[in-house]
């Protein structure tokens, strides 16, 4: 984030983490509830849901 807040990126369904990153990403899924264990071993101060990622932000099709 610009403001110096971290972000997670979380995506809704396979198809749109594809559409969105690029289909080589690791994925785990997960229910919403469980977000907050996920913040506990890695801190985020936002979730942000179904954002696509540039391609220009890509290594090999992964997130760089």
């Amino acid at each position: 984030m610009t403001d110096r807040r971290t972000g997670l990126l979380a995506y809704t369904a396979l198809d749109r983490l594809a559409a969105c990153c690029g289909e080589a990403q690791p994925w785990v899924m997960l229910q919403t509830p469980e977000l907050g264990r996920v913040k506990q071993v890695q801190a985020f101060d936002i979730v942000a849901f179904d954002l696509p990622v540039p391609a220009s932000l890509r290594t090999g099709g992964r997130l760089a």
